[in-house]
């Protein structure tokens, strides 16, 4: 009986909170990664002229000269990466705002990718979050992205807020605030990134296609176009380290997957801010995205 109440407050917990922020997730794995200072983990790669570092925060912006982006120092081959973000206001359309994992300059034109990608937008429209996996698919000319976008339950302008990718041997996890938007299993090697990658940051001008299908471009009237980060967090298995080393654990099970009450937060998420799933694109040829 007292099993059966405790999941009846659960699910009116979840009915209750339908408007505003998601279910509490149980379990916020952020907790369980020390916060690095920036230099002991990153190095700028590009734009110098475009960034400065005060304190604890780290600040980037694009003008019309240029963007500006960073990299860690270490490319891993799995662990959690996360930062907390906070982005520009008003019109950012054409202008893409990043934290994702790479291995583009070890593998031009046949990379992999983890992506989170904050898609400019116009002052009468919220942000989209873009999450991307892909596998050896750039710069050849037959990019295969699996991209699910959200929308999000606050203004991602107004203050500072965690974003997070948990990379392991099974799994990608998408995380907001350590409540999770989005699991990506793996279901097979063709489908799965499997290579070492590095940490980035950025921001860039993707006028081509970031806001509305690259219907808003870039207006150079509203520069510097500004993202703020701090908050680094990076805990996982080096590109060298020993193969009995394990990346940290999304969930309070050290085997990995979510909790039953993570999933119920994610779900949450998903049925009222997911805006877009590759997998339910009737455009999208299914044939090269087998896990769908």
């Amino acid at each position: 009986m007292a099993f059966f109440i405790s999941i009846l407050l659960f699910m009116f917990t979840i009915s209750t909170n339908a408007q505003g922020n998601p279910p509490s997730p149980g379990y916020n794995p952020s907790s369980t990664v020390d916060t690095v200072p920036f230099d002991q983990a990153y190095q700028t790669l590009w734009g110098p002229q475009n960034q400065r570092f005060d304190q604890s925060s780290l600040t980037i912006w694009l003008d019309k000269s240029s963007g500006s982006g960073f990299k860690s120092i270490k490319p891993y081959r799995s662990g959690y990466f996360g930062t907390a973000v906070k982005l520009h206001p008003g019109y950012t359309a054409g202008v893409i705002t990043s934290f994702y994992l790479s291995n583009n300059e070890d593998h031009p034109g046949n990379h992999d990718e983890i992506d989170i990608e904050f898609l400019g937008t116009t002052p009468d429209k919220p942000y989209t979050l873009q999450t991307n996996v892909y596998m050896r698919g750039s710069g050849d000319g037959n990019i295969i992205g699996r991209e699910h976008r959200f929308h999000l339950w606050f203004d991602p302008t107004q203050d500072f807020h965690d974003y997070a990718i948990l990379w392991t041997p099974n799994e990608i996890v998408f995380f907001v605030d350590d409540v999770p938007i989005r699991r990506y299993p793996r279901k097979s090697d063709a489908t799965f990134p499997l290579r070492p990658m590095y940490v980035y940051g950025s921001i860039w001008d993707a006028s081509s296609w970031a806001t509305e299908d690259g219907r808003y471009k870039a207006n150079y009237g509203y520069q510097p176009f500004v993202g703020r980060y701090r908050n680094f967090k990076i805990k996982g298995c080096e590109a060298d380290s020993a193969q009995s080393c394990r990346p940290p654990s999304g969930s309070p099970y050290t085997s990995g997957g979510l909790s039953l009450q993570q999933v119920a937060a994610m779900q949450w998420v998903q049925r009222r801010y997911k805006v877009y799933d590759y997998c339910l694109d009737p455009k999208r040829d299914h044939t090269q995205t087998p896990e769908c």
